[in-house]
């Protein structure tokens, strides 16, 4: 992953004038012939992103794991987008509500999701351009938009961190459910956190064998299942069981002025970054058929009509039934929503509960770990396939996978907090969903300069970079106040 800046300029593809064969370039300076799909060539200037392998035009597609099968539909796609798109975070909505409260709480919450959806719409139509090229990598449309060096320069940290190091906060997580469900639910005290790791990392590099993305989409079924089913069943409970009488829905009192802006951008930055999965929406597309007559984007776009409607029907309901069950005594850790019904209620059938809850999200984040982790392999072995010219054996695809799982398993260990970066790192991140498609559909679909689309792309693009620099900003001010915590599984 270090290496992106090297394995950007080592893929090259040289188109010709007319139909005629199209090479790609690699390393060794052997080249591959390959039949284009378009009779109008892609653009031939470096700023243009023309260094940078060219989709459908570049035979390297064929040997990797994202577009190695086009074999995908509309329901594929769907489990996919549901499974990389609701995570464990989504469980913090009802914290961030007990901060702004009910009305500012839903109309954030709202604002988040339609903004997403939007920029969604925008990469699902800028997957392919007008001479066929499919653009089935975000860093691969972010060159072609902003150039070879200010597109790696905006991209590749974001792409890298939600990808790899989502796959490490997954591993965090999954492990750290695992052990509390061991302790409180199995009554096995003699577990501890890095061996959960490592249970959790085994099982998920052992799933992971699968060749492609879209070989792995009863995986995402089962996903998407699992996320739905988790979800549905925390604030049917919390509904269910009753609410507490000593509940209060006042925002908690902060000291300073400060320390309030900080809580409230805290809560903006839980709303905005519930909301994942764009990283890897070019991604999904990709494992879709394409041709002039039936594009990849209307199935595409079914498929996130069908997904967000189910994410929005899980979310909405999860933050408001939360905080109406349990006001501003939500608590803030993992561990303690998840037993939140067992603290409140006290019911003696909430041990069951509780382990059912952990059982499911653990298969959740086994099944999500596989979306985010093919970005990373796909990575590896498109620095090999560049070297040399080859695709990589199965054997090499085993140790590549194999070896990604024992690095990510080290990072976890050593950075056991990385949950509490997520407002950090999430700010950091948060242009690459909200404000780098509308400067990417500005870039390419070039419309009229301030003209509806211009001004509406413009504007929601630098809105996201402001929203992006206060987040962090109140992140940075957040972690210096309070700390680092790495007990966020604890009950």
């Amino acid at each position: 992953m270090a290496d992106m800046e090297e394995v950007v300029v080592e893929a090259n593809c040289r188109p010709e004038e007319t139909r005629a064969t199209h090479a790609f370039r690699s390393s060794s300076t052997h080249y591959a012939q390959v039949i284009p799909i378009t009779t109008s060539p892609p653009p031939t200037r470096e700023e243009d992103g023309a260094d940078w392998g060219c989709g459908e035009l570049n035979p390297q597609d064929a040997w990797l794991p994202i577009t190695e099968s086009r074999n995908g539909n509309t329901i594929s796609a769907t489990f996919h987008l549901i499974s990389s798109g609701i995570g464990i975070q989504a469980l913090l909505l009802p914290l961030a509500f007990a901060t702004l409260g009910w009305a500012w709480g839903i109309i954030c919450l709202s604002l988040a999701f339609t903004w997403q959806l939007y920029t969604t719409w925008l990469l699902v139509h800028l997957h392919e351009s007008e001479s066929g090229i499919r653009y089935s990598r975000y860093l691969h449309l972010a060159v072609t938009a902003f150039g070879l060096k200010l597109g790696k320069l905006l991209t590749i940290f974001p792409v890298m961190y939600q990808s790899g190091g989502t796959c490490v906060q997954l591993i965090i997580i999954g492990g750290g459910i695992m052990e509390l469900f061991f302790k409180n639910v199995c009554d096995v005290k003699s577990l501890t956190g890095t061996e959960c790791f490592l249970v959790f990392m085994c099982m998920a590099i052992v799933v992971a064998q699968f060749p492609n993305l879209n070989s792995i989409a009863w995986v995402s079924f089962i996903g998407a299942i699992t996320a739905v089913g988790y979800c549905t069943l925390i604030w049917a409970l919390s509904i269910g069981k009753g609410r507490p009488s000593d509940i209060s829905y006042n925002p908690p009192e902060m000291d300073s002025n400060m320390d309030r802006f900080g809580g409230i951008m805290n809560s903006i930055g839980i709303i905005f970054i519930a909301f994942r999965g764009h990283n890897v929406m070019l991604e999904i597309q990709g494992t879709l058929p394409s041709s002039s007559k039936h594009p990849s984007h209307k199935q595409m776009w079914r498929g996130v009509t069908i997904s967000y409607a189910l994410i929005a029907m899980c979310l909405l309901p999860l933050a408001t039934a939360e905080f109406w069950a349990y006001g501003n005594k939500i608590p803030y850790s993992y561990g303690k929503i998840l037993s939140s019904v067992s603290k409140f209620h006290g019911h003696k059938t909430s041990t069951f509960v509780l382990g059912l809850i952990c059982i499911i999200v653990v298969i959740n984040c086994l099944s999500t770990f596989q979306i985010y982790s093919m970005v990373v392999f796909d990575n590896l072995e498109f620095k090999y396939t560049c070297r040399k010219s080859k695709p990589c054996s199965r054997w090499l695809r085993m140790v590549f996978r194999f070896l990604f799982g024992g690095v990510a398993f080290f990072a976890a260990v050593a950075l056991p907090f990385l949950p509490s970066l997520a407002p950090l790192i999430g700010g950091m991140t948060l242009p690459l969903a909200y404000a780098y498609p509308c400067f990417m559909w500005i870039a390419i679909k070039k419309p009229q300069p301030r003209s509806g689309k211009w001004c509406i792309n413009m504007g929601l693009g630098c809105l996201g970079l402001v929203l992006s620099v206060v987040l962090v900003v109140a992140a940075i001010w957040n972690l210096t106040d309070k700390g680092l915590n790495a007990n966020f599984f604890k009950p």
